[in-house]
């Protein structure tokens, strides 16, 4: 399979979408400017995630130290039994009795994935599968395309919520009350059941109103020293899930915020990232808002049968016209999802009820490709829509 180009004219998710449905196996090879990141695929799944100019702060070792997991002496010791006898870092900690091996694991898992999260966030650059042969990291278990996309999506989605709290990294916290009792076991025990079960829990459209895993740790964590971005660190929930849960218990008055005056190179540089990512969700939004109103107008003066001359009948041999004209077909589906839920308080099932109800037209969902756009419904207020695969 053949696969290169920009990512202008096949996004992120369209890449992950088409290896993953397709099971191939094989390494993807992505450029931004000055970041290099490389994806190995085992039958469609994400088995290993690197990133070429990955920061010191963001190799694995570093991550220990300040996660306060192992000490800058042990990492040393470490890295030098390493040269001697070539094996994986993880390896030489877990043998030295440094760390635990599911420990390393996680770690493992959290570097990989936040390097796929970040991905999302690019709006430049080129990409390129090559079909070989790929080792399967060990300490890495291997994600389905899918739930990347899946979360990945949630992610930029949900970050403009979180902003509005987490406004800086260098922000501190101070414990206004304490948290209620954790769940009975039943409780937890049935939560375990759901998660092995069924599908992953999300939250409803941005709205965070409970106390979870990740906000008892958060809260435990909490002084008046630790900033977000030293928080974020020491939880090991990823950079996402820490200011969400930090965010959450602002919101339900567990904490308050301490604003800070100085704020060090680190700090300005994480906010400018925040700023970005939340800035192209914004725009998104707006960009939705403007096609909503401008359909509202046309369609309360206009006939849309008249305006479709060989709509149905028309195809675009074109790929980049294709793409084009997709990405504006999307935002007219996601538009009229958006009246729908307003109407309706919750998403459809499928795209047809959006036919049903009169706010798209049949060829609507399929226009300009011949196969159906991809949708699925992952909550009441959230749903999944992509390209059709070519």
């Amino acid at each position: 399979m053949a696969l290169k180009g920009t990512l202008k004219d096949f996004g992120i998710a369209d890449i992950l979408q088409l290896i993953g449905q397709q099971q191939k196996t094989g390494q993807l090879h992505l450029k931004a400017k000055d970041q290099e990141v490389h994806i190995a695929f085992k039958d469609g799944n994400i088995v290993r995630a690197e990133a070429s100019s990955r920061k010191q702060k963001d190799l694995i070792g570093a991550m220990l130290v300040r996660a306060e997991l192992i000490k800058q002496e042990q990492l040393d010791f470490a890295l030098l039994a390493q040269k001697r006898t070539l094996q994986r870092l993880g390896d030489v900690l877990v043998s030295q009795g440094v760390i635990a091996a599911e420990k390393f694991k996680q770690m493992v898992g959290l570097q990989n994935t936040e390097t796929l999260y970040k991905l999302f966030s690019w709006k430049t650059g080129s990409y390129e599968f090559e079909q070989t042969d790929v080792e399967v990291d060990p300490m890495f278990a291997p994600l389905r395309a899918e739930s990347v996309l899946m979360e990945g999506f949630r992610m930029v989605d949900e970050w403009p919520v979180v902003r509005r709290k987490i406004t800086s990294y260098s922000l501190t916290f101070e414990k206004l009350k304490e948290l209620p009792p954790a769940p009975l076991e039943a409780d937890s025990f049935d939560d375990a059941l759901d998660d092995a079960f069924g599908d992953k829990k999300e939250s409803k459209g941005g709205e965070f109103q409970s106390v979870g895993e990740g906000e008892r740790r958060l809260y435990n964590l909490v002084n008046s020293s630790r900033t977000v971005r030293r928080l974020i660190d020491v939880g090991c929930l990823g950079e996402f899930e820490t200011c969400k849960a930090l965010s959450n218990l602002v919101n339900l008055e567990y904490l308050r915020i301490v604003p800070t005056i100085n704020r060090d190179e680190d700090d300005m540089e994480g906010e400018l990232t925040f700023a970005e990512r939340a800035s192209g969700v914004v725009g998104r939004v707006l960009v939705t808002m403007l096609v909503l109103a401008g359909l509202l107008f046309i369609g309360t003066r206009l006939d849309f049968g008249a305006l479709k001359v060989g709509h149905s009948a028309t195809t675009y041999n074109d790929p980049a016209t294709q793409r084009f004209i997709s990405r504006q077909q999307l935002s007219r589906i996601e538009a009229a999802l958006g009246v729908y839920r307003l109407e309706k308080g919750e998403v459809p099932e499928s795209l047809g009820a959006l036919v049903e109800a009169k706010l798209l037209a049949a060829d609507d969902l399929s226009y300009p490709w011949s196969d159906d756009y991809y949708y699925r419904r992952t909550d009441k207020q959230a749903y999944l829509l992509l390209p059709p695969l070519r």
